[in-house]
């Protein structure tokens, strides 16, 4: 691991303006990603600048949503009076993320700037055009199982890891961004983008920028969060669903429905949301909106499975938001 310097800073405005000053700088507050990528020599960093002071960590809710700082702990979103009862999918998919541990270190900013766990990437031994555009891409011919069926490119088949940003994902969030020269709003359907011929771009944060909330709109939707993984805890997602519907006397009045694990960038599954749009609540309903919902499919030589995985996933998740399960 590359040595490196530490900082700890009490003002957003001199965080800023020290990454801006170094562009090998790199903001931490949990660090549990970032210190894994250092010390397999994926990434370097000259000074490591410590976020933890600054107010960033307020739960707040607004006149029309709620405010999530982003340096706020995954336990402490997941635990939250307000997010368990109006948001339970966010809840959902914190509590199903990682160990206990990890979830009282990490933030919900890191959480969403995560990079992924495609084996090839994390090892420099292997060729990555994420790590090193132009190299190639190990995973298109090597083991493949846990990667994209949609989304993908020639370039890059990597999913993103993020349960939190899949649940963010169907609840419309909006990121909160700040610079040295101005404060941005970007849905997450923007923020997050897709490979194609430059994979090593996985999202629309400049450098020096830094996150500094997320804010989640109110809805009446009803919320649930289903991930299918090989083990039950400390796993990433083969497949994740998650599902908020708009429900008026067993009809659909609409839908969000976001998927993870199968995906550069967490998957909105927008001409499933338009079939359910008026659809009365039962398993035909459900049947066929999953098979739309796989319509646009790409597996690779080892993940044909998970064409069926998604489409099982979604019948369950839709089936507990309906009630009936």
């Amino acid at each position: 691991m590359q040595p490196f310097s530490y900082a700890k800073v009490t003002s957003q405005e001199i965080a800023i303006a020290t990454v801006n000053q170094d562009k090998t700088a790199a903001f931490i507050a949990g660090g549990t990603d970032l210190l894994g990528l250092m010390k397999d020599g994926v990434q370097t960093a000259n000074i490591l600048i410590d976020i933890n002071s600054l107010p960033l960590a307020d739960i707040e809710s607004q006149a029309n949503g709620i405010r999530i700082g982003a340096v706020s702990r995954m336990s402490d979103v997941a635990f939250h009076p307000k997010i368990q009862e109006c948001y339970p999918v966010i809840s959902q998919a914190l509590l199903q993320s990682s160990s206990p541990q990890l979830r009282n270190m990490a933030t919900v900013g890191g959480n969403l700037l995560q990079r992924v766990r495609c084996g090839y990437f994390r090892d420099p031994v292997f060729p990555c055009n994420k790590r090193t555009p132009g190299i190639g891409c190990s995973a298109i011919t090597g083991y493949n199982r846990m990667h994209a069926i949609f989304g993908a490119s020639e370039h890059c088949i990597a999913v993103h890891p993020s349960d939190l940003a899949v649940a963010l994902t169907a609840l419309d969030a909006v990121i909160c961004i700040q610079s040295a020269e101005k404060a941005r709003r970007i849905s997450i359907h923007d923020f997050y983008l897709l490979p194609g011929e430059t994979p090593e771009k996985e999202t629309l944060l400049q450098p020096g920028e830094l996150i500094v909330a997320i804010e989640v709109p109110d809805s009446a939707y009803k919320s649930h969060y289903l991930k299918v993984r090989d083990r039950a805890a400390y796993e990433f997602a083969l497949v994740s669903v998650a599902v908020a519907l708009d429900i008026e006397q067993d009809i659909i009045k609409s839908a969000r429905i976001a998927f993870g694990g199968v995906a550069p960038k967490p998957w909105r599954a927008w001409e499933a949301e338009e079939f359910l749009q008026g659809k009365p609540i039962n398993e035909a309903t459900f049947r066929d909106a999953a098979a739309v919902a796989v319509k646009e499919a790409k597996p690779q030589t080892h993940n044909e499975f998970k064409i069926e995985l998604v489409k099982r996933a979604l019948i369950r998740a839709l089936s507990v938001v309906g009630g009936k399960s």
